[in-house]
């Protein structure tokens, strides 16, 4: 765990250059705008340890499979994002020698990322060996209003100094993923130019044929006045302008680097050198002073409607906030063939592909911080990869419709290949049906049944009843050979969770079924023939969930996390010496699995999910077992037992788990920020505060709330769309004021009292 980002409400400040921890600031100081993003890298060279990245919104290349040991079903790639054309760059010369912070020491550095505004802001002083001092400060954001769009504008002071500084802003192709399997360059540099009017650079991914273009046209100043620039040869891959002045005490140079950066997903090839030109001649027009006035403006509208005010605790408040700012970088909602990446546009790991934390995690956020259309988007976004997942079932040996959703994704194909997730962790399936259910009773929208969603519901039922195998000894259906969300437990039998998430699946089907039977007849009979569904299936699926097989332990009365559960040690957390932790880095595999400890939420994920099917006592006595033997070594782990301690009554649990996940990146908790930031799990940070300590529930179409305080919070506001309406909710110790904005007037329930808004 590291402490040295300073608290603050709004913003995340790195007082002075700390060398040793400068990629996990990389990450933190990231910034995007939903099409693209980049790591909070230096603009200028920088040797020292640094994980240079910059990435565009479903741009992937398939990097060819590496495995120690090919098994039959393995993927033949594993889909990365693509570390793009390094856009910032500006190579800084102070008589002659590279500006480089690894090799000469700042003075009075700070590195501050504003969050309300969403620009990332840099200063410090260097002492040339010449004498006298320059002052350097640096700003850029990534326009959240216009998001082809980019500025950077860096601004150099003298002070005594007397001397040449140049400045040689420029975009670069020659970039390479450090996670590449075999250390391949993906990219293939095609066209540039250099110009007075702007330059350019365009390369195209090996395979997958995708073309991106950045345009820069800089602007540079000494005193105000414009400096002329040259324009040295261009190369294939990078182009760059020369701008030379030399400079007297008291002498500002400044340069505004303007930037376009165009991809095939939304503008042809063909067409984006003529509209990377205009779009530069209108930033030019606009000017920078205008352009950052707009991009806050947009920020201004975000901030508006998914801001959660704390108060009475900073590290908290800040936690929050730091989370939605990157939820909002990732994903803003446009583009159906968009999802979100667990690191987003913050880092390469995962391959910045979709996984179940969406469903799980995602969109509750868009659903309360968005029109519903958002989160539609991302229920539209898995139905349009059902004939994938149909094929990933084929390639299992599934038949008829089967459709197993894969653990990891850009195009609906399945890219991951570890035996023990690929083929065994399928309790994803169940979350993407979890997702539509959790849809629509959030905004009443049944209809989205109609328009993909049963067709979804039916090839996961499919799978899920080719899935288990009955067993003669137990006398019910089972589930072998899974690994449950707890991924320390690998290729067991009967996961509680998966059995358990599979029946529901089960029986969400044959209801959506007979409702869609019965009211819409015509629709049914266009799903019935293009599912090829027959009419007996729907026994075979009653029968299973009937008689699925749960484990459960009497004397405890326990659900248990799988049949072969208590064989092991049993041992909480705390009697683990410090140094083992975390186990995923001192631990082999093999001890891992063979302990009782758990990486996240298992049980607790179900009992999460479906907790109206559980009483209260219920739920604490799994809680009082499971939670002290979790390591919430997962992201995803904190957020749900924060919910869970908080509908118990354990406010101070609650506390700590919630702290746990609002600053889990900011603080370094799992020592792996530098691989780049936990945006899914950033989701589950707003979910322990407006699902955990505000209590929202939907129930029978009733919205519940209930809200409890944390020890040193004196209140907390955060608002909502909920079924049309837009809401304001303000709680404090004991007592909630909800505020309709918008929309017709509805009844909530609060603190168990039915009240008309």
């Amino acid at each position: 765990m590291k402490d040295y980002i300073q608290h603050h409400p709004w913003q995340v400040i790195e007082d002075r250059f700390r060398p040793e921890y400068h990629e996990v600031s990389e990450s933190l100081f990231s910034l995007g705008n939903g099409r693209f993003g980049i790591r909070g890298n230096f603009e200028e060279d920088y040797s020292g340890k640094s994980l240079r990245g910059a990435y565009f919104a479903g741009v992937y290349f398939p990097d060819p499979t590496r495995v120690g040991w090919w098994k039959n079903g393995y993927p033949d790639y594993f889909a990365k994002v693509l570390n793009g054309v390094n856009w910032i760059g500006v190579h800084i010369l102070i008589n002659g020698v590279a500006l480089d912070l690894a090799n000469q020491t700042p003075e009075n550095f700070s590195r501050v990322l504003d969050m309300r505004e969403g620009i990332l802001h840099r200063s410090f002083v260097i002492r040339p060996a010449g004498g006298g001092r320059l002052h350097f400060r640096f700003e850029r954001f990534c326009h959240l209003g216009d998001p082809d769009t980019a500025a950077i504008q860096i601004e150099v002071r003298s002070e005594g100094f007397t001397g040449k500084v140049e400045l040689i802003p420029y975009l670069d192709f020659d970039v390479h993923n450090r996670d590449a399997n075999y250390g391949d360059q993906f990219w293939e540099g095609f066209k540039s130019y250099s110009g007075d009017k702007g330059s350019w650079v365009s390369a195209i991914t090996k395979k997958t044929g995708f073309t991106v273009s950045s345009y820069m046209l800089p602007h540079v100043t000494l005193n105000d006045n414009p400096v002329a620039g040259q324009h040295p040869a261009a190369t294939a891959t990078k182009v760059a302008d020369n701008f030379a002045a030399d400079l007297h005490d008291g002498d500002i140079l400044r340069l505004t680097k303007y930037v376009v950066n165009l991809t095939n997903l939304y503008i042809a090839p063909e067409a984006q050198q003529e509209i990377g030109h205009r779009k530069l001649s209108e930033m030019v027009t606009t000017g920078y002073k205008q352009l950052r006035q707009n991009h806050i403006k947009a920020w201004e509208n975000i901030w508006d409607m998914a801001d959660i005010e704390i108060e009475g605790s900073i590290p908290a408040q800040q936690g929050i906030r730091f989370n939605i700012f990157h939820l909002w970088q990732t994903y803003t909602g446009e583009d159906p063939r968009m999802n979100i990446g667990p690191k987003g546009f913050t880092g390469e790991k995962y391959g910045g592909s979709t996984y179940w934390d969406t469903e799980a995690y995602c969109i509750p956020f868009y659903l309360g911080t968005a029109e519903s259309q958002v989160a539609r988007n991302l229920l539209v976004y898995r139905y349009l990869h059902l004939p994938k997942a149909i094929e990933n079932a084929e390639k299992l040996g599934f038949t008829g419709g089967a459709a197993l959703y894969p653990m990891v994704t850009m195009t609906g194909e399945e890219c991951h290949n570890e035996w023990e997730i690929t083929f065994e962790e399928i309790h994803r399936n169940g979350a993407i049906v979890y997702a539509i259910y959790d849809y629509i009773r959030y905004t009443g929208d049944a209809h989205y049944i109609l328009e993909g969603g049963l067709e979804v519901l039916i090839g996961v039922a499919r799978f899920w009843a080719q899935r288990v195998n009955f067993s003669e000894d137990k006398q019910a259906w089972v589930m072998l050979g899974v690994t449950g969300p707890n991924e320390y437990e690998n290729n067991v039998n009967n996961n509680w969770y998966t059995n358990y998430i599979a029946r529901w699946c089960l029986q969400f089907a044959l209801k959506e079924i007979d409702i869609t039977r019965e009211h819409h007849p015509d629709v049914w009979a266009d799903i019935q023939a293009r599912t090829c569904f027959k009419n007996e299936e729907t026994a075979q699926w009653k029968d299973i969930a009937d008689n699925i097989y749960l484990p459960f332990d009497e004397d405890r009365q326990v659900y248990l996390q799988q049949d072969g559960f208590l064989d092991k040690v049993l041992m909480p957390v705390s009697a683990l010496p410090a140094k083992d932790r975390p186990l995923n880095q001192k631990w082999s595999w093999d001890r891992i699995l063979r302990s009782c400890f758990i990486k996240q939420a298992d049980v607790l994920q179900g009992m999460y999910f479906f907790e109206d099917q559980f009483d209260l006592e219920t739920i604490r006595r799994h809680f009082e077992f499971y939670e002290p033997m979790t390591v919430h070594e997962s992201s995803l782990s904190p957020c749900v037992h924060a919910i869970l301690a908080a509908r118990l009554g354990m406010v101070e649990k609650a506390n700590e788990m919630y702290l746990r996940t609002a600053r889990l990146d900011l603080d370094d908790y799992n020592n792996d920020t530098e691989d780049g930031l936990h945006i899914t799990s950033m989701a589950g940070t707003w979910m322990a505060v407006v699902r955990g300590f505000a209590g929202v529930r939907v129930r029978d179409g009733v919205l519940h709330l209930a809200p409890v305080l944390p020890a040193g919070w004196s209140g907390f506001t955060f608002k909502m769309h909920y079924r049309g309406r837009y809401l304001s909710i303000e709680a404090g110790a004991a007592t909630c004021r909800i505020t309709r904005l918008e929309g017709e007037p509805l009844e909530i329930d609060i603190y168990g009292r039915r009240e008309r808004v």
